[in-house]
């Protein structure tokens, strides 16, 4: 059954604004996704009802709190396919829990002639962090390439896979190409390789659009952003598999992860709340809670489905407008509801600025993929990222605006 975006956009109240006198047409949700209004209202109601810290009264607003966010992290594990909720630990998003992977995992076990390999395509905040590592603890650092056609040679890159090779860090989809890649299947025949090569998947773009079961992926750790899932800004999901935990040190130390403190010496808890020092973004988890709640009503299945919809039917108007060139597989069984493209001749700046006064929102420039469009020898591109409350009129809608870039701009 068709997922029905008229009702779905009636929970979106940013969506009835008007932009530049125009229907707002929102199409940068690979940036961050719009809220519904259960997600707006989860958060109110705390500031209203409940708002306290937790884990530390012995009051009422205190112990409902602390519920609270007990309960979201036990739903958000269910939801992600973990039933050891202490696998999943609450931080301000992506690019955090990768800096706290890089130095609480990185700075412990990677050493002088290790080697981690990466791919091209990585967002900066899955590349920055391990190439900064790199250069102070002397790592090599493999950064595998794209074919000509966008695609991942990965019998190249399992190529290089030795025994010197410590750690796989990969997006699991990707913010410009859009590519989804066999996670399982990679981390399945790398093992087979090297068994103890741990696995660090960014989910930031794989998570908001496939149903993700971490427990079957067998990677080592994942990480998630709450605000690209219909869910807050400032909160994210890292997760580590229980049985490295203890490789991992904090980084944050201070009240909540706490055991024992002494004038010589402190100790940690076990469990996830280790890694969550001082008072955690309490409202922006139970926010998070109620997107899953949301997305698990509405069904991932279905919003995957309604995804490759809008790709088939972004592609068909590709096919009859001339000038545009894309980038990323145009396999739409193979990509997530991103595409990032050109008109031929016209700054991608100019063609955002455009679209904008049409009420059309997209992204413009190396969506922190510098070394991507570097290698792709552009000076950037146009993206447009589809969600569950976006439909075919909104795709209408950007063609037109695209038409009226083109004929002002080239």
């Amino acid at each position: 059954m068709a997922l029905d975006t008229n009702n779905v956009k009636k929970d979106f109240p940013i969506l009835e604004r008007l932009v530049n006198g125009k229907r707002l047409v929102y199409l940068d949700n690979a940036a961050t996704s719009q809220k519904p209004k259960a997600v707006i209202d989860a958060i109110s109601n705390f500031y209203l009802n409940n708002n306290s810290n937790i884990h530390r009264g012995l009051y009422t607003l205190s112990e409902e709190a602390s519920n609270m966010y007990d309960s979201a992290r036990e739903n958000i594990a269910n939801f992600f396919g973990t039933a050891k909720t202490e696998e999943i630990i609450f931080t301000s998003g992506t690019t955090e829990s990768v800096n706290m992977i890089a130095s609480g995992w990185g700075e412990k076990n990677l050493n002088e002639g290790d080697e981690i390999i990466l791919f091209l395509s990585e967002h900066h905040s899955n590349f920055v962090p391990w190439q900064q590592l790199a250069k102070k603890k002397k790592l090599k650092m493999h950064i595998q390439n794209i074919e000509e056609d966008y695609s991942y040679n990965l019998e190249d890159f399992y190529s290089k896979i030795n025994s010197k090779t410590k750690l796989v860090s990969i997006s699991h989809a990707s913010n410009v190409l859009g590519n989804i890649l066999n996670i399982k299947e990679i981390i399945h025949n790398v093992k087979k390789i090297n068994s103890q090569v741990k696995f660090f998947v960014d989910g930031a773009q794989a998570a908001p659009h496939l149903l993700i079961n971490l427990k079957s992926l067998d990677c080592d750790f994942y990480v998630i952003s709450g605000h690209k899932m219909l869910g807050p800004t400032g909160v994210g999901i890292l997760y580590i598999k229980k049985e490295i935990q203890e490789e991992v040190e904090p980084i944050k130390y201070g009240g909540g992860m706490i055991k024992e403190v002494t004038f010589d010496d402190s100790t940690f808890k076990n469990s996830c709340e280790r890694f969550e020092g001082g008072t955690p973004n309490i409202s922006g988890v139970i926010g998070m809670s109620e997107a899953i709640n949301y997305l698990r009503k509405i069904g991932m299945d279905e919003i995957r489905n309604h995804e490759v919809e809008l790709l088939n039917y972004f592609f068909e108007k590709v096919n009859e407008f001339a000038g545009i060139e894309i980038y990323g597989t145009k396999n739409i069984l193979e990509r997530t509801g991103l595409v990032s493209f050109n008109l031929i001749g016209i700054h991608p700046h100019d063609v955002a600025s455009v679209l904008s006064s049409e009420g059309v929102a997209v992204r413009s420039g190396h969506h922190c993929t510098m070394p991507l469009h570097k290698h792709l020898k552009l000076p950037g591109t146009v993206r447009a990222s589809f969600y569950l409350y976006n439909d075919k009129k909104d795709i209408d809608d950007l063609f037109t605006a695209l038409l009226k870039a083109q004929k002002i701009l080239s």
